[in-house]
């Protein structure tokens, strides 16, 4: 049953793996950390807080890849990113577009597109 959550989220972790590549191939690090890919460093540093609109992002997940500005925020971080892991197992190649929808209607409705969205919400409980 473990692999079958592999597969259902490997279109995303192949993204992750791109990515992680693109870090590695520029100073960045990898190690496998409990079957998730962590990588840090590199373009990341740089990369990662740019992608955010009206937040500054320090990590990612992308299926069975989290990816982070450095080893101090994989640390600090890998319970909240361990939650977007078990998302991605569950809703495969559609989480990506689920997480992104969640944020688009919070914000015709006036929320936080980052605090208010229910993936959000759920991993930031496993920092609690």
């Amino acid at each position: 049953m473990n692999g079958l959550r592999y597969l259902w989220a490997a279109p995303v972790s192949l993204a992750g793996l791109a990515v992680a590549g693109l870090a590695v191939a520029t100073g960045g690090r990898s190690r496998v950390v409990t079957g998730v890919l962590e990588v840090e460093g590199g373009v990341l540093t740089r990369w990662l807080p740019r992608l955010g609109i009206g937040m500054t992002p320090v990590a990612m997940t992308l299926g069975h890849v989290v990816v982070a500005v450095d080893a101090d925020t994989l640390e600090r971080t890998r319970a909240h990113e361990r939650v977007h892991v078990t998302q991605s197992e569950r809703w495969g190649v559609l989480f990506p577009v689920a997480y992104l929808a969640a944020s688009a209607v919070i914000a015709l409705r006036g929320g936080d597109p980052y605090r208010d969205n229910p993936f959000e919400r759920e991993a930031r409980s496993a920092e609690e």
